[in-house]
């Protein structure tokens, strides 16, 4: 995340909080930053997902959204109105330039939850490429009031199956290793651990380190055949590299 982006946040997040509350987020997340840097990253073989999704609740329905003018407006004041209008509106508008789709959860007709995911790409520089059939989670969130009720696994799941019948290969997905509401959401999913990682960014390029890692590397399509061999060669533990 860019500085300048932080600043604006902590901004926001002062006028909602007050000074004293802004100051521990800022001392929260300094200690995040330095203590719990690595991600842990998640992947989803969707071939595997046989039939449809299961049923909803009946109290909660999915949308999915692929532009801006789908989307309607109270929802859109719910998701801006939530942290960082300014921050919030420039987001979607990129996102949806990047051809991702946006899943809303409802709850009796209330947004309750959104998901965003990527076919073929990232949003950000990523720990590895993707390939055409492949496609990215990110941005989970479930709003305060309906935490505790397992919505945000209710909706990974719907979006793991319908991604599946249209004939996506595979879902990544990753969550600070602080973040232990998505870490047990997702193990609640289809996904399954792939490692942990870091990424620092340098002079234009992104190093990515890999600590400890055991990962899976058929999982790694798009590695060239030198970087294989080399990861294999030193037991399966990747060096750190740079993606540009």
């Amino acid at each position: 995340m860019a500085v300048s982006e932080s600043i604006c946040r902590l901004r926001a997040y002062r006028e909602r909080n007050g000074l004293s509350a802004t100051v521990r987020r800022a001392w929260l997340a300094a200690e995040r930053a330095l203590f719990f840097r690595h991600c842990v990253l998640f992947y989803c073989d969707l071939s595997s997902l046989k039939g449809p999704a299961p049923d909803l609740p009946t109290s909660l329905t999915v949308e999915r959204k692929r532009s801006s003018s789908e989307l309607a407006s109270d929802d859109l004041e719910t998701m801006t109105s939530f942290w960082n209008p300014e921050l919030a509106t420039r987001n979607i508008k990129e996102r949806f330039e990047l051809g991702a789709s946006l899943w809303l959860i409802k709850s009796n007709g209330r947004l309750a939850g959104y998901e965003w995911t990527l076919k073929g790409g990232t949003v950000e520089p990523h720990y590895f490429p993707l390939g055409a059939d492949d496609v990215q989670f990110l941005d989970l969130q479930v709003f305060p009031k309906y935490r505790g009720r397992a919505i945000a696994c209710f909706l990974m799941t719907h979006i793991l199956h319908t991604l599946a019948a249209e004939g996506l290969v595979r879902a990544f997905g990753e969550a600070a290793e602080w973040n232990t509401a998505s870490l047990s959401c997702y193990a609640m999913t289809a996904f399954r651990v792939l490692g942990r990682a870091s990424k620092f960014p340098l002079f234009g390029h992104t190093l990515i380190w890999w600590p400890k890692l055991q990962i899976n590397l058929p999982v790694i399509a798009h590695w060239t055949r030198n970087e294989q061999q080399t990861a294999r060669d030193h037991s399966h533990t990747p060096k750190p590299r740079a993606v540009v």
